[in-house]
């Protein structure tokens, strides 16, 4: 298993409202014809149990839910599991790390959108990874899935 992260991860912009603290932001996932995730540090094919971190996802902000656009489908029998790991690898005894919070076996061969399965809003205390755990099969094929996570950025209690 391979951990995989997104070239400038720590460089997006997570804020563009002039006022308030409403947070939405959508972070790409995106394969090419071999399957190698587009703008990545890894030059080979995400494969089955890799970690990719697609986002970072800041202390305080209290999570309500998220939604997975594929508009363009992955590989065949291609599913993802989609949660957050916090960035330190320390767990939260509070809010424990999930790498299935938002998705279990999300189907990613086939565009659509689909909404989180999160049940309860959770703040995170401290920064985490917004990560994709590939399942299902390997990546071969182009693909695109855009998730939009949905919260409020409210500090740290």
């Amino acid at each position: 298993m391979a951990t995989v992260t997104k070239k400038r991860l720590t460089q997006a912009q997570q804020h563009a409202a002039p006022y308030g603290n409403r947070f939405g932001q959508a972070f790409r996932y995106q394969t090419n014809a071999s399957g190698v995730y587009v703008d990545s540090d890894l030059a080979t094919a995400v494969q089955v149990n890799d970690v990719v971190r697609i986002g970072v996802l800041p202390a305080g902000l209290l999570i309500f839910g998220g939604e997975a656009i594929v508009s363009d489908a992955f590989a065949a029998s291609t599913t993802a599991d989609i949660g957050f790991l916090y960035k330190d690898g320390v767990d939260s005894a509070a809010v424990p790390q999930s790498a299935t919070y938002f998705h279990s076996v999300l189907s990613t061969s086939a565009t659509g959108r689909t909404a989180s399965i999160a049940s309860a809003p959770v703040r995170l205390p401290k920064d985490a990874y917004l990560v994709l755990t590939r399942k299902g099969a390997a990546d071969s094929a182009v693909g695109i899935l855009d998730y939009v996570v949905d919260g409020e950025l409210t500090g740290i209690n």
